[in-house]
């Protein structure tokens, strides 16, 4: 057998990894999202107004965001299987916080904390993709990432499990699987085969200046996993404001949002294993430049085809970003992972908050909505300006 057939080899424990890995990300994103699944609830709760709803909702996307690049250090020094257990066991901290004191503090506080668990996209990614082939790994990574539906519970099953036992209940619910599922974790998961020497933390960020196509990335998922989650945990708060649907009406619509992009990421895994994560990546920016006007219609029908025809460009971007990931920084993917993932994490911090100050200065979500068509078109020019003019490298 060639050494080429051998690279090609999956290995045996690579699907059991894959499904450990996949429920932990979709667990701990559940109480990243969960939040924002209960705004509404919480906003009628404590009286708020737009602006206080849409920090509440933006506090956990931050240390999610910024979360990611340490995750990733933390992933390639110390291996997936303890820093992925500590991480889902530390979950438990604050939902019992929050389901003691749901105060607005309590709120911006203890949920910085929570945001915590957003930073586990990076661990999963430098997890799962070193028990696969390159060949294979735009389509492990994406299946790793349709994790995203843990984003779904929370803003749909959160209410609905709020209704019946009461938000504290929930808070505590949500917490206790995010310890149960770090025990299994812990207890089932082994490291990946693959070794990487350790590198110290000005090591890693030194990437940022010897690899310039770590901005180009992170940019890109700035806008593609950023408009998924500015548009995930917004969306309840948005539909009850503007067409005045009941919260379980708009959190089932943002479920499906939600559900229609997670199906749509290993999709896009599957797209750049075969065309090339570049070439995926310039449809689905010019895409966005074209569907993202739509949402700035006050008019539940256009913003619906706009809302969903970004679910399903935003999943195919994921998957096709980090494919390029493992791609072209095979040795460094749990760093470059949570480099790019804290962008993502960011791009998605700042758009609610963005929503939010248009609708209370101008009335209106429509100026939001323009910016991001805009940025389709500025991902799609740095695109033609850096990956489109480069070869695809070749690992043996």
């Amino acid at each position: 057998m060639t050494s080429s057939n051998q690279s090609e080899n999956i290995h045996p424990t690579a699907p059991k990894s894959l499904f450990l890995a996949t429920m932990a990300f979709a667990i701990a994103f559940a109480n990243w999202g969960l939040i924002a699944g209960l705004a509404p609830l919480l906003k009628k709760e404590l009286g708020l107004s737009v602006s206080q709803a849409s920090l509440m909702i933006a506090i956990p996307v931050l240390l999610g965001a910024l979360g990611r690049i340490p995750a990733g250090i933390l992933t390639d020094r110390f291996g997936a299987r303890w820093v992925f257990s500590l991480l889902l066991g530390f979950g438990i901290v604050p939902t019992l916080a929050l389901a003691s004191d749901r105060s607005y503090n309590s709120l911006l506080f203890w949920g910085f904390f929570l945001g915590l668990l957003g930073s586990s996209f990076a661990i999963g990614v430098a997890f799962v993709s070193r028990w696969y082939p390159p060949k294979r790994q735009g389509m492990a990574t994406g299946i790793y990432g349709a994790g995203n539906i843990g984003q779904s519970v929370a803003v749909f099953g959160g209410p609905v499990l709020a209704s019946w036992i009461g938000i504290p209940a929930t808070f505590l619910i949500f917490g206790i699987a995010s310890l149960t599922w770090g025990i299994i974790f812990a207890l089932s998961a082994q490291n990946p085969p693959v070794k990487v020497r350790p590198k110290t933390f000005r090591e890693c960020l030194s990437v940022l200046q010897t690899e310039k196509l770590t901005w180009a990335l992170s940019l890109f998922y700035a806008l593609t996993f950023g408009g998924f989650v500015a548009l995930s945990i917004y969306l309840p708060t948005l539909l009850q404001d503007v067409f005045g649907l009941t919260p379980a009406d708009a959190g089932a619509r943002t479920a499906f949002f939600v559900i229609l992009a997670t199906l749509c990421r290993p999709v896009g895994g599957w797209l750049s294993d075969r065309i090339g994560g570049q070439i995926l990546l310039l449809y689905v920016f010019l895409g966005m430049f074209a569907i993202g006007w739509l949402m700035s219609f006050p008019f539940i029908v256009p913003f619906t085809v706009g809302a969903l025809g970004c679910a399903i460009l935003c999943g195919l971007g994921n998957g096709g970003v980090f494919k390029l990931v493992p791609q072209y920084f095979p040795q460094q993917v749990g760093t470059v992972t949570g480099l790019v993932g804290a962008a993502g994490g960011l791009g998605g911090f700042f758009p609610p908050l963005e929503l939010g100050m248009f609708r209370e200065l101008a009335h209106s979500y429509a100026p939001g909505f323009i910016l991001l068509s805009v940025f389709g078109l500025l991902c799609a020019w740095v695109l033609g300006r850096t990956f489109l003019r480069l070869p695809t490298p070749v690992h043996h």
